[in-house]
């Protein structure tokens, strides 16, 4: 599991500090990313990903590809020089720590991460082309970068900053954000102020925003509760393993809506590249790619119908939903290939009720008796016994026959 990289503390003014999920991969090039062990600029990663893989991606873009989309990544920021991520990014996003900035700086990399695997644009459209199987659910989303969490003394951010944050994405003038993606949690057992969940009830309600958060990641530890994913209406994202199965380290709490890609992610990286990262921070991000997908394809659709919608067609081994499992993994192509109107919650798959089944029983049927199948076998007997003698009738009078015309010549 990956090590929870702790960004913020308890301010004096009581508001909480947040976390985001750290990473582990293999060093690569130049610079050691913060507090991981990905440097950066890294390699591209020239095969497709397993998270990729298990997706008809080709079918998948032929019904949405997530234009006219725009996901708030509200993280680390968004590396610009990234070359997957520069076309992708929209201008007006913001800077916590750089009133000059627009949030494209990411000294941690944990943002650019995320929003690699929502909106990386394809290797082959890059001048010069880049040959990578890695790309973004999303292709053709756009990306507002908020840079909010750093990870350094100088970078931390709390739940008032992440509350501004979401209130500065859905408040833009001239831009309209679909998905915010918030891939961090604020510390400790204890519950945030006011503050943030009005500004998230806000986002979802009086916006029509999906919000989409990382469930956690201290699953196997102490499974602490988390804001903002256990606020009501926020689509709150635990992370699964190649078989599907919950990770050890993700949430293990029944507001956890669905399960996604979580284990092994690759995506990019600050000034260039790919890194390999663990956690619900990129599980996350999956699932707002596919909440870019399903905007662009039904735009009319309400926050909780796109909630319902990838919930009601996640991949499960259970008719409902699960602690820590929710209603299961999710399934893009199975979301976009659905035409019904989704409700504003989903239902549990149907179980039959077999109790009440009449069953037709055929009347059974006795056997042969002992002495029944004594007569047979002697019939058998006596049968086989009858045709060898006459068989060896027939022949003595063949031979017979054969020595009188011996005789006679």
């Amino acid at each position: 599991m990956a090590p929870v990289l702790a960004l913020g503390i308890l301010l004096p003014s009581g508001a909480s500090a947040l976390s985001i999920g750290a990473y582990a991969a293999a060093p690569t090039d130049t610079r050691l990313l913060a507090d991981g062990e990905c440097q950066y600029p890294s390699k591209p990663l020239e095969a497709k990903p397993w998270s990729l893989q298990r997706v008809l991606l080709d079918e998948l873009w032929q019904k949405s590809t997530g234009k006219g989309v725009t996901v708030a990544v509200i993280d680390s920021g968004v590396d610009k020089e990234n070359p997957q991520l520069g076309p992708a990014l929209t201008i007006g996003g913001k800077d916590y720590f750089n009133p000059a900035g627009q949030g494209t700086d990411d000294t941690n990399g944990h943002g650019t991460m995320a929003a690699g695997i929502i909106a990386a644009r394809p290797g082959e459209r890059l001048t010069p082309k880049l040959d990578t199987g890695f790309v973004g659910i999303a292709p053709d989303a756009l990306i507002l970068p908020i840079r909010q969490n750093g990870g350094d003394e100088a970078t931390k951010g709390n739940e008032l900053t992440l509350a501004d944050a979401i209130n500065f994405a859905v408040n833009l003038p001239d831009i309209h954000v679909g998905v915010i993606n918030i891939s961090q949690d604020t510390e400790g057992d204890r519950a945030p102020g006011g503050e943030l969940r009005e500004a998230v009830r806000h986002a979802i309600e009086d916006k029509g925003v999906v919000v989409v958060a990382a469930a956690g990641n201290s699953g196997d530890k102490e499974n602490r509760d988390t804001w903002p994913a256990s606020y009501p209406g926020v689509l709150a994202v635990g992370a699964s393993d190649r078989n599907n199965e919950r990770a050890p380290f993700s949430q293990n709490k029944p507001y956890v809506g669905v399960m996604a890609p979580g284990v092994d992610m690759w995506s990019t990286v600050p000034k260039g590249g790919h890194c390999l990262g663990n956690g619900t921070s990129f599980s996350a991000p999956y699932v707002a790619g596919v909440v870019a997908l399903i905007r662009a394809q039904h735009p009319s659709y309400t926050p909780a119908q796109v909630v319902t919608l990838i919930e009601q067609t996640a991949q499960r081994a259970a008719p409902g939903s699960l602690p820590g499992v929710g209603w299961g993994v999710v399934d893009p192509l199975r979301a976009l290939n659905t035409s019904t109107v989704p409700g504003k919650a989903p239902v549990p798959d149907p179980v039959v009720d077999r109790s009440t089944e009449v069953v037709h029983v055929e009347p059974l049927s006795y056997g042969p008796t002992r002495a029944e199948k004594d007569r047979r076998k002697a019939s058998v007997v006596l049968f086989l016994a009858l045709g060898v003698t006459v068989m060896v009738i027939c022949g003595a009078v063949v031979i017979r026959d054969a020595r009188k015309r011996g005789t006679a010549s």
